[in-house]
């Protein structure tokens, strides 16, 4: 660094150390609100009045109801409308024709009805317990707290920033989706979840599916002259089983993913069948979902399962089964890691003493629709470990948050210029 942006970074990083019980404040005040799906408005009016504290424009955007019919939209096990739900859109303009970013996390979180304690923060020493502390309310933590940096010390770049406090993460990516419709573009995107500094320019995709097979009902006493729909769901359950050895086998050696252990799996969550024990059952259903790299796309692979289905030795199977995809449905995606992107995140890092690894991120997030659905360069970066996330005892570091803070802060100033 020339020492011009040294002395700059410095500032920058003796400031956020100074604001340490400030962002302690603003941690328990986010993670107070209750803000799980269909309750989030509480939470996104507290940070449109703390991002306009700083002096930035900031507004809520409406949803509109009819994203409901877009092709990327996840439906939840309960629709809700969106009157009196919104994003929130944070801009801090350029001064010139800088390289412009979008900043992109969630203020909704997953409910905890088996935590009691689940909101009501508990801090020991640096590190907050509650849920949605890493997951992903530590993020915007680290947003604020990086732009409060900037404004304090009157740092203006040339590219524009633009902030977004979404809706919906939790259940697919609705609220992201809907601001990617409207058109907000920026010449790069980075969304931030708990990844432990790591760089992820790639994250592994998911779909869930639904199979349902019928059978011919009958009293168990004539058990020949009837067809049981479970049996023949245990041989789906077996063919899928095979189609994820192959699944596994054909993305091996995939070097943003090959420090996994099983980065793709085809699991088999939920079973209902039957109606009476002494009856052969009518019918069978299961839900599941797989995992998948950016060697397959989404597509790519409910064709194959279909195809595991309908290539089936059983004639009564292929015959009587529907193969559904209702629910979640998260592309995988992928950027080169020397993509200007990338890099620019690295060396930010290092500058503050971070030593992040640049690796593909092994769940799904928005990022994905950034990328796929925006066609925008996407990143994945965040404070806190995923390991926390969506748990009893989901937590992160005031320190970590802070650290990344730094990190963003400088990653701005090389990015936007």
């Amino acid at each position: 660094m020339d020492n011009i942006k040294e002395q700059r970074i410095e500032k920058i990083c003796q400031y956020i150390d100074s604001q340490k019980d400030g962002l302690k404040k603003l941690m328990g005040d986010l993670l107070r609100f209750q803000s799980v799906q269909g309750n989030e408005e509480g939470v996104q009016l507290y940070l449109l009045s703390k991002f306009k504290e700083l002096r930035l424009k900031a507004e809520h955007i409406p949803i509109d109801n009819g994203i409901k019919d877009d092709p990327e939209y996840t439906f939840s096990d309960n629709f809700l409308g969106y009157e009196g739900r919104h994003n929130l859109l944070v801009t801090k303009e350029g001064t010139r024709n800088g390289r412009s970013i979008i900043l992109n996390t969630h203020s909704d979180v997953v409910p905890a009805k088996e935590w009691q304690e689940g909101f009501s923060p508990s801090l020991n020493g640096d590190v907050i317990t509650c849920r949605g502390a890493c997951d992903a309310k530590g993020q915007i933590g680290v947003i604020y707290t990086a732009l409060s940096a900037l404004q304090a010390l009157k740092v203006d770049l040339k590219g524009d920033i633009l902030t977004e406090i979404v809706i919906e993460e939790e259940v697919g990516g609705n609220g992201s989706l809907d601001l990617i419709r409207k058109g907000y573009k920026a010449d790069g995107v980075l969304v931030l979840e708990p990844t432990e500094f790591q760089i992820h320019p790639a994250n592994r995709g998911v779909i869930w599916f639904r199979v349902t097979v019928e059978g011919k009902p009958i009293h168990m006493g004539r058990i020949l002259e009837g067809v049981s729909a479970i049996d023949y769901m245990i041989e789906a359950i077996r063919l899928f089983k095979e189609y994820e050895k192959k699944l596994i086998e054909e993305s091996k050696g995939h070097p943003l993913f090959s420090m996994y252990k099983q980065p793709v799996q085809l699991n088999v969550g939920l079973m209902h069948a039957g109606e009476w024990p002494s009856m052969v059952p009518a019918k069978a259903v299961i839900e599941g979902g797989v995992g998948f790299l950016p060697n397959k796309s989404m597509g790519e692979v409910k064709r194959e399962l279909k195809q595991v289905i309908e290539k089936s030795g059983s004639e009564w199977l292929r015959g009587h089964y529907k193969l559904e995809f209702p629910k979640l449905h998260n592309d995988a995606y992928e950027i080169p890691v020397d993509h200007p992107l990338v890099k620019t995140l690295e060396r930010s890092c290092k500058e503050i003493g971070l030593n992040p690894e640049v690796s593909g991120f092994i769940v799904s997030c928005d990022a994905r629709l950034f990328n796929k659905v925006g066609n925008m360069p996407t990143v994945v970066f965040g404070a806190g470990s995923l390991v926390h996330a969506h748990s009893n005892t989901e937590q992160i570091d005031v320190k970590d948050i802070m650290a990344a803070a730094k990190a963003l802060a400088g990653f701005l100033i090389n990015w936007c210029g």
